[in-house]
């Protein structure tokens, strides 16, 4: 599933970005608030699983709701785990077997869940790291 498809798509964008920079502006303005309930839906978890990786409070997410609109970083964060989502997808060959790895511990990971490192930069590149390693075989 395409991150686009996973943030709600056009419907709830308002907007078809094709390539990086057609993000920008939409991450610029906030993405809206209905993106998180469809990132909720589609993947399966909960909204204090997906607050916690993306480190915004749950109550926070809560009043972005109501005011329908998230603020410029946590749409950031936002793209950036509708993304890893979208890259463990590709590389498991399905949502369901993408889902089951982001939710399980990971010895590659220090033995932590890689959902739990999306929370910052170096961990969502960490799990990337990993998510490249398992396509090209290369489990050092």
């Amino acid at each position: 599933m395409s991150a686009l498809a996973l943030l709600g798509g056009e419907a709830v964008l308002h907007a078809h970005p094709r390539a990086s920079m057609d993000w920008i502006p939409l991450v610029r303005q906030g993405l809206p608030s209905a993106s998180v309930d469809a990132a909720v839906r589609l993947t399966q978890i909960t909204h204090a699983q997906l607050a916690q990786a993306l480190a915004i409070a749950p109550r926070t997410l809560a009043r972005r709701k109501r005011a329908g609109a998230l603020a410029p970083e946590e749409s950031a964060k936002l793209l950036r785990f509708a993304r890893i989502v979208e890259r463990a997808e590709a590389v498991f060959e399905g949502a369901e077997p993408a889902l089951s790895w982001l939710q399980s511990p990971n010895a590659a990971l220090g033995g932590v869940t890689p959902l739990s490192l999306l929370d910052t930069d170096m961990g969502a590149d960490s799990v990337l790291d990993a998510l490249g390693r398992i396509e090209h075989g290369v489990f050092a």
